[in-house]
């Protein structure tokens, strides 16, 4: 019976559909990716693809290593010689471009001072133009002196309490310095398009479990259905399972693929880099290395994924229709913008519990979302693990017992 559900959901017309657009979107996604590694070479002209990668990771590889005091200041000293000469001075684009091709290899490092070297919410790209070598000593002791400051302002006192202040300050003390460096574009453009291509697909998963439970109605079968000896039990189970093993089976084939696609062109090095290594982790309080940090967005965006199908099986089932059900994954992903606007501290900590931050866990681990209960503070991250999977356990029995008492007709 229940392979019977899952053949019934495979040769309908709209999933073929939908995974044909799946398939091309997730092709898109990955182009777009790869699109986002280039080389600029000795012409000032960017060079795309497999070979330009090539390239680009041996200039990364180039500075490599514990990235130590003297790395650091080795980094500002080359910086700027190449600001100093005659095509880092210009204001000719070409010239420009040929420069910045000359300091490809360390840009990474040298968003790292960026971010070091500015304000906590500030970011001045020519910064580290304007450091000389003696300010690598302070590299790593800033990254805790901005937060401090950022957490002394007025307005901090008021979105932190004593005690998440706290919290922070003592996650970011915790981070093991120097670190380690190395070429890690794979995992960074992984991290990047990972909210894109989950996004994607639970809203093409949505048209499709919208159907599983409303079918019968919209094919008006339901009466042959619940007449049926098992039309209340396990015919009514078989749908949840065969929902459940389709939204699995579809999401980690997905997953899979943008994996691997990603880390075949791009490269796996640097999966064991602290994510403060990348740009976008820099500021993060979640200890975490670049493979950790996927294994949370795979499962993270598995679980949030999942809540919103059975959510949306349950609106069919209760609906009988498919146009609602249909719509609800359009309604959780937007409705925490709009609910943002304005938001104050209560409806700022709501928002951050709500599901579609599962499917953007790669934005979540910098962000300070943090929850604080019996003088114990913790990040957002664990809260919603553990809330949708529960929620998420205890839908299948809801879903069950909605379906199977429905009259037919």
């Amino acid at each position: 019976m229940l392979y019977y559900e899952w053949k019934k959901i495979w040769v309908r017309p709209g999933t073929k559909t939908a995974m044909l657009i799946l398939g091309c979107l997730l092709a898109l996604v990955c182009f777009f990716a790869v699109r986002n590694v280039y080389y600029v070479n000795e012409n000032g002209d960017s060079e795309y693809g497999i070979e330009a990668v090539g390239k680009l990771k041996a200039a990364k590889k180039e500075w490599s290593g514990v990235l130590t005091e003297e790395v650091i200041a080795e980094v500002i000293s080359e910086n700027r010689r190449i600001k100093a000469t005659e095509e880092g001075q210009s204001d000719d684009i070409r010239q420009s471009n040929i420069a910045y091709g000359w300091g490809q290899g360390f840009q990474d490092i040298r968003w790292m001072l960026m971010y070091s070297f500015c304000r906590f919410r500030e970011g001045d790209y020519f910064k580290p133009d304007r450091l000389v070598p003696e300010d690598a000593a302070s590299f790593y002791g800033n990254r805790l002196m901005r937060l401090q400051e950022w957490l002394e302002e007025d307005e901090q006192e008021y979105l932190f309490s004593e005690a998440e202040r706290a919290f922070l300050i003592e996650r970011y003390a915790a981070l093991q310095t120097p670190f380690v460096y190395d070429y890690a574009d794979g995992w960074k453009q992984i991290f990047e398009q990972s909210s894109t291509i989950i996004m994607i697909m639970m809203l093409v998963l949505g048209f499709t479990a919208a159907g599983i439970f409303a079918g019968e109605f919209s094919y008006k079968a339901d009466a042959v259905f619940y007449a049926s000896y098992h039309g209340r039990g396990r015919a009514a189970a078989a749908k949840i399972g065969a929902g459940f093993l389709f939204i699995t089976a579809v999401y980690f084939a997905v997953m899979f693929l943008y994996t691997v696609i990603l880390l075949t062109i791009l490269g796996a090095d640097g999966a064991g880099l602290v994510i403060q290594t990348n740009r976008i982790g820099w500021k993060s309080f979640y200890l975490l290395t670049n493979i950790q940090e996927y294994w949370l967005i795979l499962f993270g965006g598995y679980i949030g994924t999942l809540f919103c199908m059975l959510l949306t099986m349950l609106v069919s089932a209760i609906t009988k229709t498919k146009t609602l059900a249909a719509a609800l994954p359009f309604v959780l992903l937007f409705l925490p913008g709009f609910l943002n606007r304005g938001a104050g501290r209560l409806m700022t900590k709501i928002i951050g519990l709500l599901p579609d931050r599962l499917l953007d866990v790669a934005k979540e681990v910098s962000i300070f979302d943090l929850y604080q209960a019996g003088g114990k503070v913790v990040g957002a991250l664990p809260i919603i693990f553990v809330l949708y999977t529960a929620l998420s356990a205890a839908l299948c029995p809801l879903l069950y017992q909605v379906y199977r008492k429905k009259e037919a007709g």
